[in-house]
Order: C-alpha cells, then sequence, then structure tokens
C-alpha cells in the first residue's frame, strides 16, 4: 500500500475533477505503463479504480473523477469533501489495458473512458506510432481535456458530442476491419458492448478494452468444485453461490482484492493444473483461452479441481 497525498485538486469539465497525488514522504512513485489504474483507497474507507492519465515522466500521479449519479458514494466525496491535502492510499499500478507502439492505434473514448487513453497517446506521438482519437461525449463541457486534445492535435482528434448531433455509431465507424491497427476502448459499458459487437469480423486481437464495471454476461449455473491452493496446501470445497475468493477467505488465506466484480484484476491468480471457466471482464480472448490465470472473485473451474498458486 502507498500512502499519498493530494497536492491539487482542479475541474476539467462539467461534472469532472482531476487530482494531482504525491507520495508523502515526497519519495518517488512507482512507475507506471500507459493503461495502468490505481486502486484509491479513500478516508471513507472505500475503494475505487481510477486509471492514471497524467504524463508518464511526472513524479506524481494524475487522475480524473466523474461525479457518478447515483453511485456508490466514492465520486460524491471525491468531489464535496476531499482537497488539497487530504492523505490517502493505494494500491497498484495494475495494468491490463496495454498499449502497443509497434501498430497504429484507433482510441474510441465515450466520457472519463478518455482518461487512460491520454498517456497512450502522448506514447504514440513519442513513439512515431499513428493514431487517431474518436471521443464521444454528451456535451462539449462534459468533455475533459476535449479542447486540449484538438488543440494539440489538430486532424488526428475527431469529437462526437450528442448534444450537437453527432453521436458516435460503432458498427459504421468499424464497419470494415483495419488490418493491423488496434482499436483502444473505453468508456460506458454500451460504448464498449457495441465497439465488441462491431469488430466480430476483425483479427483477433484488435481490440483492446478497460472496464470499470462488469461486463453482462449470460446467466450461468455454478457447479461445486474443489480448489487446492499450492502455496498454502490446502484443498477447499467451493460450493455453489461462493467464489474462490471467498473460500479462500473464510480459511484464512490471505488474497489480495479489491472490486469483488472482476474488473480490477487485483485477485489475479496464476492456474498451475485445471481450466478455469472466465467470468471476468478484464482478460481478453487469447487470455482466456491460454488459461495462465483467473480473477478469483468471479470466475470458476470448468471441471471438478483446480490447483492455483495461492
Amino acid at each position: 500500500m502507498i500512502d499519498l497525498v493530494v497536492l491539487s485538486k482542479s475541474a476539467a469539465a462539467d461534472g469532472v475533477v482531476v487530482l494531482d497525488l504525491a507520495a508523502t514522504n515526497g519519495g518517488s512513485l512507482p512507475a507506471w505503463r500507459p493503461g495502468a489504474h490505481i486502486d484509491l483507497v479513500l478516508p471513507t474507507a472505500d475503494e475505487r479504480q481510477y486509471s492514471l492519465c497524467g504524463p508518464l515522466a511526472a513524479d506524481t500521479w494524475r487522475i480524473a473523477v466523474r461525479r457518478a449519479e447515483p453511485g456508490r458514494g466514492g465520486s460524491a466525496y471525491v468531489h464535496d469533501v476531499l482537497d488539497a491535502g487530504t492523505s490517502l492510499r493505494a494500491r497498484g499500478p495494475v495494468s491490463h489495458f496495454e498499449f502497443r507502439p509497434e501498430v497504429p492505434a484507433l482510441f474510441v473514448a465515450g466520457g472519463i473512458g478518455i482518461t487512460p487513453i491520454l498517456p497512450m497517446i502522448e506514447a504514440a506521438e513519442a513513439s512515431g506510432t499513428p493514431w487517431r482519437l474518436v471521443y464521444a461525449g454528451r456535451t462539449r463541457a462534459s468533455m475533459a481535456f476535449a479542447d486540449d486534445l484538438e488543440r494539440r492535435h489538430p486532424g488526428k482528434v475527431e469529437l462526437r458530442v450528442s448534444a450537437e448531433g453527432a453521436r458516435l455509431d460503432p458498427g459504421r465507424l468499424l464497419e470494415v476491419p483495419a488490418a493491423g491497427t488496434v482499436v483502444y476502448c473505453c468508456g460506458p459499458a454500451g460504448l464498449m458492448d457495441a465497439v465488441e459487437a462491431a469488430m466480430r469480423s476483425w483479427p483477433r486481437g484488435s481490440l483492446q478494452v478497460e472496464r470499470f464495471a462488469p461486463k453482462t454476461l449470460p446467466v450461468q449455473a455454478d457447479a461445486a468444485f474443489e480448489v487446492e491452493l499450492a502455496l498454502s496446501g490446502q484443498t477447499l470445497p467451493v460450493p455453489p453461490g461462493k467464489s474462490i475468493l471467498d473460500v479462500a477467505e473464510e480459511a484464512g488465506v490471505l488474497v489480495l482484492s479489491s472490486c469483488r466484480e472482476g474488473t480490477c484484476g487485483t485477485c489475479e491468480t496464476a492456474i498451475l493444473d485445471g481450466a478455469a471457466e472466465h467470468r471476468d471482464s478484464i482478460l481478453g480472448e487469447d487470455e482466456q483461452a491460454a488459461n495462465r490465470t483467473m480473477m478469483i472473485c468471479v470466475s470458476r473451474s470448468r471441471g471438478d479441481r483446480l490447483v492455483l498458486d495461492l
């Protein structure tokens, strides 16, 4: 866990504030890659995941927080109570949204989903990667960083503003597969679902997404199975209705976790034997098929037994 202090708080758009964070002791913060996020622990004990969106070489971390309505209270605290000088704690950085500078990029962002895209654009500019951004929002006033992006990158940024009659149509945007291009998408669940559907005919591996809410999956019945925890030497039954994480914690096994809904990646665990039934919103199709790791807060076993590196 990292101890932080809020250096500054400023408005970035209607309903969006930016926080600059530094290590409490004045030391260096861990390095991070474009697409990374941190698990921020607020003074209220609420934990939330926020993408790092500041300059890659900075000695501070920057996050942007949209007020969620109705939300669970975390964003309201940030907007209404938290201020410069407040002490916070964080885990991370963690990255499941990897930028590949060796191939052309199409960035598709909706609302606050622009935040993990910002350092990717910085990295693309630094490496000479061809890129284009399509950024959607309800109004210009609600679209954080939009003016700065248009000013700094003329011809590469396309804003789709619903209030101005320019809604984003993922089906039309992505109708023709572009071989050799990776699409990076972050935003509301509906946008990401539509982008995934529009890209079914694209080459496998062409889409990278970052979700902070679980995607909707078909209802799946829970079957009982056993999980062997190789490091602790325990074999535990996992009944229907309980997760591997629940069972491990009840047995006294220390497991790092945060969201408990398959979106943050904190509980990612290596699979030593057996096949996982993946129910997370993080791993791509190739990663799930590789069966190397799983999110034990939501995913289960395809068979009667799993062996995990716990």
